[in-house]
């Protein structure tokens, strides 16, 4: 497990999360704290359970870091993801990225955030009033990945 890229089952501490990438050359640190919300697409969510193939999903963010170096050289990384049963409001996932301007920080965070949708082994069930069910695809969006937009359908 690298210090800087793992899978929890313990509460996620922003403030240590950033001091992972804070360094004196950054003049940005940008966090992504992605919590439990209560409603999705109407329903009331009582509750989420992340699962995860731990050694891939490190892996996998640590893949995410490394992407991100390439993309932004002067960029520092860190991702934690928590797994087990979260609350409304519970912390789901930290990223930090120090950079040292603030549009290589915010760029970055969300291009990590998009990428952990797409190629990282971690599921969540959605625990509802009337049922529950797992997600498998949990992408808001594709296009940010590659870095350009999505082709219009004209046809």
């Amino acid at each position: 497990m690298s210090r800087h890229f793992y899978i929890t089952e313990n509460h996620i501490s922003i403030e240590k999360t950033v001091e992972l990438v804070s360094r004196p050359e950054a003049g940005a640190i940008n966090t992504f704290i992605g919590t439990v919300r209560e409603l999705t697409n109407g329903k009331r969510t009582l509750y989420l359970e992340y699962q995860a193939y731990k050694s891939m999903a490190e892996s996998k963010l640590a893949q995410i870091g490394e992407e991100i170096s390439v993309r932004w050289p002067e960029a520092r990384t860190a991702i934690v993801h928590r797994v087990g049963r979260l609350e409304i409001e519970d912390i789901a996932v930290v990223i930090a990225v120090s950079t040292p301007h603030r549009a290589d920080s915010y760029e970055a965070s969300r291009y990590a955030i998009e990428r952990i949708k797409e190629i990282v082994p971690i599921w969540k069930k959605e625990h509802w009033e009337d049922g529950e069910e797992w997600i498998g695809n949990q992408q808001e969006t594709k296009a940010y990945s590659t870095g350009e937009p999505e082709k219009e359908d004209l046809s």
